[in-house]
């Protein structure tokens, strides 16, 4: 990628030792305005660079200009442009019809190797704080960062790129376009996403800086933990960033931070994610003394299961929604558990009505389940063959269409809310008013 910091460096070297008799500024009057602007360079400024910005293709709505200086030998005319709307800066135009070159107030504001002002520094009102021209950029993403220290990194033909030091202590690679505009695609990337030393990579803050968010994160959370060792692991498409976290009690856990910097979820190593698993912990032992406890909880819970394999659902505060997949038995289930350990498991077909489908069995292993059901309710001659869930009715019924192996007309099964029993059972045509009715094909004759 070639930035144009190069571009920049070569325009600060032509404006910077082009003797006075090249480099030259409208003529200086006895007194300056207060703010040191000489009224015939604002008014140079004024008439050339609307039509500069129009060639460049860049978004501002002009608020001010100034000439900053012209290069007779090159050719090159140097404005200094604020928007009120849109990312001021400083434009080189060149005698040859091609579009100027521009450069942000970040870039030109930058100190000579030798620490002196830069020739092309920005001295118009609206430019006076550079970075807080990027915080609209910022807004248009759902990350939070109060801006406390900007740079720019420089720019490709298609993107533009900053780096951003946040009043927490996070930081960011911004990407804009190039030029930039707020009607196109912005960016935020953690700069713990970048290696040091990498083309594109964080200076304003240490990585251990950025990394002092997840002691902030571990103190919200509910848990005790004395760290011992940190890392960041990803952040995902939705700006949910993870880390682990390890225990000088030996546990572990995964902190999910959400997009606007604040504590989303503190998940045990065990039960971390795909893709965000633990690694400074030993996740294998603490998964097994979780299988032990689902087993436990499940047995409570009346569903007899030795759980070999388990997996997380969304789940609400103070409860666990977790699929089990069990040693003892061809068919697993969806267990709900809460805060004290009580709960309830569905099997894979019931489920269904919650929106919850099973990864790790399939759902004909609990057909003989839902066949003993049908029993409970006079109905023993169907052996289910198939079964689709019709859904929950406001008050949290729950509507079960089946098929049987026979080929004659199956029935409609009605669970309670919270309730792994049925209630109440139906054929199709006295359901036929329930959520569209039957649509299994055997049970469209009844």
């Amino acid at each position: 990628m070639r930035f144009i910091g190069i571009g920049l460096a070569a325009a600060l070297s032509l404006a910077f030792m082009a003797p006075a008799a090249v480099m030259s500024a409208p003529k200086k009057p006895a007194a300056l305005p207060a703010d040191g602007i000489d009224p015939k360079a604002r008014a140079a400024g004024m008439a050339a660079v609307p039509a500069l910005l129009t060639q460049l293709g860049h978004s501002c709505t002009l608020d001010e200009a100034r000439l900053i200086g012209e290069d007779k030998k090159s050719g090159q005319g140097y404005y200094e442009f604020s928007c009120s709307t849109g990312v001021g800066g400083v434009l080189v135009a060149n005698k040859e019809a091609t579009a100027p070159s521009y450069f942000n107030c970040l870039e030109t504001n930058k100190p000579q190797p030798d620490g002196k002002p830069s020739s092309l520094f920005c001295k118009l009102a609206g430019n006076a704080d550079p970075k807080q021209q990027l915080a609209p950029f910022i807004a248009k993403t759902p990350v939070a960062c109060p801006i406390a220290n900007a740079r720019s990194i420089g720019s490709s033909p298609t993107n533009t790129y900053f780096e951003l030091g946040c009043a927490d202590g996070s930081g960011f690679i911004l990407v804009t376009s190039t030029p930039m505009s707020l009607d196109k695609e912005v960016k935020m990337n953690t700069c713990l996403a970048y290696e040091a030393g990498g083309n594109i990579s964080c200076e304003l803050s240490t990585r251990e800086a950025q990394m002092a968010v997840v002691d902030r994160l571990m103190a919200q959370s509910d848990k005790t933990c004395a760290i011992t060792d940190k890392r960041y692991i990803l952040t995902t498409i939705n700006f949910s960033t993870y880390f682990e976290v390890a225990c000088q009690d030996g546990k572990g856990y995964v902190l999910e931070r959400n997009a606007a910097g604040a504590l989303a979820r503190t998940i045990d190593c065990a039960n971390a994610p795909s893709g965000a698993e633990c690694n400074l912990t030993d996740s294998r032992e603490a998964k097994t003394e979780q299988a032990g406890l689902y087993s436990r909880l499940a047995a409570k819970a009346g569903f007899q299961c030795t759980v070999v394999k388990y997996a997380m659902f969304p789940s609400r505060p103070r409860e666990e929604v977790v699929e089990l997949q069990c040693s003892n038995r061809p068919d697993g289930g969806v267990a709900v558990f809460d805060a004290d350990g009580n709960g309830k498991v569905s099997n894979c077909v019931l489920s269904l009505l919650d929106g919850r489908k099973c990864s790790f069995s399939d759902q004909s292993a609990a057909y003989p389940a839902v066949t003993a059901d049908l029993k409970t309710m006079g109905k023993s001659t169907c052996t289910v063959s198939e079964a689709r869930p019709i859904g929950r009715t406001a008050n949290g019924d729950g509507y079960l269409e089946v098929g049987c192996s026979d080929g004659l007309p199956g029935w409609v099964l009605i669970y309670g809310a919270g309730s792994t029993k049925p209630r109440e059972v139906l054929s199709c045509k006295q359901a036929a008013n329930v959520g569209g009715g039957c649509k299994i094909t055997n049970n469209l004759r009844s």
